[in-house]
């Protein structure tokens, strides 16, 4: 039976891993093929938990090699993650954890997770934040973070910048540019300056810079977060992105 259920397991593996090769063209004949077919479908039916325990096992394969994948790229592109010029920067700026957070003002995730990061502003003074826009849902997401980046541009301290940012990120309904510019407005940014400024290579060179990381690191949604060598995806509470930040500085 233990040598049975081992061939069940390893020919399914194979057929999950190798689908697009055929068992005729791993070397068995049509005969030995059918017999495995038949073995492997008669032990599954009558033992489903292999099934949960190959595919446990192969989710298990790919978050070691996810995880690989991402500690690689984290170190590659360690400056431009942590210490961009294109940046924003809360916090504490020497702290001794940095969290970044890559968010589109336009998720609805991103909006509740803003509480999150406030109350790790107010309650976490050794920790150093740092927010790249990531406008992945649409047009309008693309044009609410050309602004934010010519608002980070004439706000070098970060004040206007988180001001205008919590504006947007508690607002209803759609961002686009026409709201964003109001919401620089209210907080007593310069908006001529920061139509002038949408013009500047710098918008299009920050965008693509939060891009390109957000690629190398296999960040698909918002809101995602790095804390210290892990990626983090999701809006995984403030509960959780403390337990992330002492992993870290453990």
């Amino acid at each position: 039976m233990i040598r049975l259920r081992s061939i069940a397991i390893a020919v399914f593996a194979m057929m999950v891993l190798a689908a697009a090769t055929p068992l005729h063209a791993q070397g068995f004949s049509d005969g030995q093929r059918r017999e495995i077919e038949r073995i492997v479908k008669d032990y599954l039916v009558a033992h489903p938990e292999v099934l949960q325990e190959v595919v446990a096992e192969i989710e298990k394969r790919q978050a070691a090699a996810d995880a690989g994948r991402a500690k690689d790229a984290l170190s590659k592109h360690r400056e431009a993650l942590f210490n961009s010029s294109r940046q924003v920067t809360l916090g504490n700026p020497q702290g001794d954890i940095t969290l970044v957070e890559f968010f589109d003002y336009n998720c609805g995730y991103c909006k509740r997770a803003l509480g999150d990061m406030m109350e790790l502003l107010k309650s976490d003074p050794k920790l150093r934040i740092v927010l790249k826009e990531f406008p992945v849902l649409g047009p309008s997401s693309i044009e609410a973070a050309q602004v934010a980046v010519a608002v980070r541009m004439q706000d070098k301290s970060g004040k206007k910048y988180l001001e205008f940012h919590q504006k947007l990120l508690t607002g209803r309904g759609q961002v686009d540019k026409a709201r964003a510019l109001a919401a620089a407005k209210d907080v007593g940014l310069d908006v001529a300056r920061i139509e002038k400024d949408l013009q500047s290579p710098e918008i299009k060179a920050t965008l693509e810079e939060g891009m390109k990381l957000a690629e190398a690191l296999n960040i698909t949604g918002t809101p995602s977060y790095v804390i210290g060598e892990s990626v983090v995806p999701g809006a995984i509470g403030v509960a959780g992105l403390k337990e992330q930040i002492e992993m870290a500085r453990r």
